[in-house]
């Protein structure tokens, strides 16, 4: 598995090696002692799926507040989309810095997103399936939002039109009007 640190430490891009012929391909997609061995050992307790129909459909910004803070691996299944984590532990050296990777079914990356950052997915083809592990369980209670486009976090989004938003998304506040948990630790 091919490890990539990003511009925020805590955030990689793995690509698992596929080994293909003439029938497709063969990847491990999640491998405990190779992610361990990177410096991410997690129990992951949950596999979610979502399809989007619409290129230009934007989820995000999300995560969860203690105590079901979440991990995230991230990786797509079918189509391609823009996947971005946004540091939001307060006094963070790369506190409100955002990091964003193109990942497609073909390039097979995945991005790892630990807790205390903010994760959003804007799909870049019709019907894009987004597949991730996550290290804690739904908890509606602790789930929060941030707009997409707030201003203070300049997210470069690659739109060429207003996104498709859910009601949630839409109305979400901005990353100054949530009550933030979250606290840099001086490690990641």
């Amino acid at each position: 598995m091919k490890v990539e640190e990003t511009k925020i430490p805590g955030v990689f891009v793995f690509t698992p090696e596929r080994y293909g012929d003439a029938r497709g391909f063969f990847a491990e997609t999640w491998n405990r002692r190779q992610l361990a061995e990177a410096g991410v050992d997690i129990d992951f307790v949950q596999d979610n799926h979502s399809v989007s129909a619409t290129a230009g459909t934007l989820r995000g910004l999300h995560m969860q507040t203690p105590p079901f803070a979440q991990d995230k691996l991230v990786r797509c299944g079918r189509g391609r989309l823009f996947d971005v984590a946004v540091d939001i532990r307060a006094d963070s050296p790369t506190f409100r810095q955002w990091v964003g990777v193109e990942l497609s079914a073909e390039n097979g990356k995945q991005t790892f997103v630990p807790r205390g950052f903010l994760h959003g997915v804007l799909t870049l083809e019709p019907d894009t399936e987004v597949i991730y592990k996550v290290s804690d369980y739904f908890a509606l209670e602790c789930s929060r939002a941030v707009r997409f486009d707030d201003p203070d976090l300049a997210i470069e989004w690659p739109l060429s039109e207003p996104p498709i938003l859910s009601k949630k998304d839409a109305t979400a506040p901005y990353l100054s009007e949530l009550d933030n948990p979250f606290r840099f630790m001086g490690t990641n």
